[in-house]
């Protein structure tokens, strides 16, 4: 059954409530402050799951624990001023999880942790998908977290699909000019500290630039008449493989050559 999730009615409110669930980027700005841990913690629960709130509470108690909030009894009391960047972070995975949701969602959950408690976060997260089977979409500017994490990537320029494939795939052999420029500017162990760090010369288009080509045209080495003047297709370049280039770094398999779908939306 195809569901409006955009349409503020019954149907879209149980897809939303009982099968995703949120993580922002600021778990600061995602708890109400006048609101108790624990109330944001059984709202899924009583709400989508039609669960008592004694149990509920019982849930959200161990969800806490869960999550490694040590004393979650007395956290589940607590505002979220009371509480650190990471422990915030960590009460709104747990939330995430009172919904028994079959998609988290993670948009950018550790930009605003240092490293240490970004690591803790990430693991968290990874260990969630993997004892509760639960899909992940993690969104992030970092391509090596997101490696880290994620079995397929797809990579977006200026609102717009341009690379998806499996991790592997994309990390040995990018397609689109884009991702390989993104990757070789992303430093790692073996990075030879005497050579600059590669970037990429200008700007990315505005919101409000409707161009008829290819967005990523004025920034790439491979550009032509046909990118800046027809926006390219995701193609089918491999198994799994698909890039939205008029000129990629890898030539489509005779098989995929025509075949085409739609590039994605702003």
């Amino acid at each position: 059954m195809d569901v409006d999730l955009t349409a503020p009615d019954a149907a879209s409110r149980r897809v939303l409530g009982r099968n995703m669930a949120m993580v922002f980027q600021d778990p600061g700005e995602a708890l109400n402050p006048a609101i108790r841990i624990g109330t944001h913690l059984i709202e899924p629960a009583v709400i989508h799951l039609d669960q008592p709130k004694e149990e509920a509470k019982r849930k959200a108690v161990e969800a806490l624990r869960s999550v490694a909030i040590a004393n979650p009894d007395r956290r589940y009391d607590q505002h979220q001023h009371e509480l650190s960047g990471g422990m915030k972070q960590r009460v709104c995975i747990a939330v995430g999880l009172m919904g028994e949701a079959r998609l988290l969602i993670a948009d950018e959950p550790t930009t605003a942790l240092d490293v240490t408690v970004q690591r803790q976060i990430l693991r968290l997260i990874h260990g969630v998908g993997t004892e509760t089977g639960a899909g992940l979409l993690f969104i992030s500017h970092d391509i090596a977290v997101v490696a880290e994490l994620c079995e397929r990537i797809i990579v977006m320029y200026a609102g717009f699909i341009v690379e998806e494939a499996r991790t592997a795939d994309l990390l040995a052999a990018p397609a689109h000019p884009y991702t390989d420029v993104l990757l070789a500017a992303s430093p790692d162990m073996g990075v030879d500290k005497a050579e600059p760090l590669r970037t990429i010369d200008g700007r990315m288009p505005g919101p409000d630039v409707d161009l008829p080509g290819c967005y990523f045209a004025a920034r790439c080495p491979r550009a032509d008449a046909t990118c800046r003047e027809e926006r390219p297709p995701l193609r089918v370049l491999g198994d799994g493989h698909r890039a939205a280039c008029w000129h990629p770094l890898i030539e489509p398999e005779p098989s995929g050559r025509d075949a085409l779908t739609s590039g994605a939306t702003r």
